[in-house]
């Protein structure tokens, strides 16, 4: 068993605090990464204030992992010692049911083994990045690419798959038209990878505040929500709305800005229900649906597409003593966009 330094949420109230935490041993098919960096994901902050139901502490939360093999199981085929690998927001699954077979294990039928806060094999609650050393089996490492640094790949293994996957889903490229909700961690994200892909890209923001940023990152347009003018310009317009905001919004006003046949897709967990008018989707035949993360199988794929693309996330590095500050900046929209610590702050 391997004792390592990590930051951890004592309850759901209080700041997160240095702590150490025991790893598993290196079983055969496990590898033992050394954290690099760590991203910080609204939904850890979500899960360690017990948001999205009870959680167990102390809760070690962080599920953007980049890092380095330290060590190897005996049987282990997939990695090598010196590697540089990541973790997502999974580290196990059942391995057997039609969604696992298929390379989808995020919908694993027993429910997916998250990264932190879930019940492991062998009965332990998951710990998550912010620590110096996780120790994970080698079907839910993946590769970081050569052309990708580890503070600005971190980022890809959540908010990357999450926006890459819906992208990809829905056959995002040339010829269509999508709009991304919210300038965010995700949002940004979405708005690359879309623009890779060689989709036309409108970002629909509150605001004009963020719009050359917006620009810069690879959007064609950029509208502020905040202006009522712009739903009824752009009506009827876009083939695809990927909604990355954890906040309520008006869900029926962003469907009527779908083409018929559009899909409004939304990857953003607010905690309160989204109100859906019946009337708003069957008089375009359009769609409103959800899109969680993506297997390991496609966030090797993302990996290597944002490899061959030149992107990364825009990230803040920070010290692992500025953890709390960042929180309430992520909470406050004060980042640009995705902080990550550096785990040789925690010594």
């Amino acid at each position: 068993m391997l004792t390592v330094n990590a930051y951890a949420a004592p309850n759901a109230t209080a700041p997160l605090e240095p702590t150490t935490i025991v790893r598993r041993d290196v079983g055969p098919h496990d590898v033992l990464i050394d954290i690099a960096f760590a991203g910080i994901c609204h939904s850890d902050i979500h899960t360690a204030r017990g948001e999205w139901g009870p959680a167990k502490y102390p809760l070690v939360v962080g599920h953007e992992i980049a890092g380095v093999v330290a060590e190897v199981g005996s049987e282990v085929t997939k990695h090598r010692v010196g590697d540089r690998v990541g973790v997502g927001c999974m580290v196990n699954s059942c391995r057997e049911c039609r969604y696992c077979l298929a390379g989808e294990e995020q919908f694993c039928v027993k429910g997916n083994i998250g990264t932190y806060g879930s019940k492991d094999v062998d009965g332990t609650i998951t710990q998550g990045g912010y620590s110096t050393h996780v120790v994970v089996t080698e079907d839910f490492v993946v590769r970081i690419p050569d052309a990708l640094e580890l503070d600005v790949a971190a980022p890809l293994l959540c908010a990357g798959i999450t926006t890459f996957s819906p992208l990809h889903h829905w056959n995002a490229g040339p010829g269509k038209k999508v709009a991304v909700v919210g300038l965010g961690g995700l949002g940004h994200m979405a708005v690359k990878i879309a623009h890779a892909m060689g989709a036309e890209v409108s970002v629909l923001s509150q605001s004009l505040k963020k719009q050359e940023d917006g620009l810069r990152l690879g959007a064609d347009h950029y509208y502020a929500t905040a202006d009522d003018s712009t739903f009824e310009d752009l009506a009827g317009t876009f083939d695809l709305i990927i909604n990355t905001v954890s906040a309520k919004i008006d869900v029926n006003a962003y469907l009527g800005l779908l083409a018929v046949g559009g899909a409004m897709v939304n990857v953003g967990a607010p905690p309160e229900a989204l109100a859906v008018n019946a009337f708003a989707l069957i008089g375009g035949r359009k769609s409103f649906a959800g899109s969680l993360i993506g297997g390991i199988r496609e966030t090797q794929e993302m990996l290597d597409f944002c490899a061959e693309h030149g992107i990364g996330a825009d990230v803040e590095v920070i010290s692992v003593v500025q953890v709390n500050e960042a929180w309430e900046r992520v909470l406050a929209s004060d980042v640009r966009y995705r902080f990550v610590i550096d785990t040789a702050t925690l010594g």
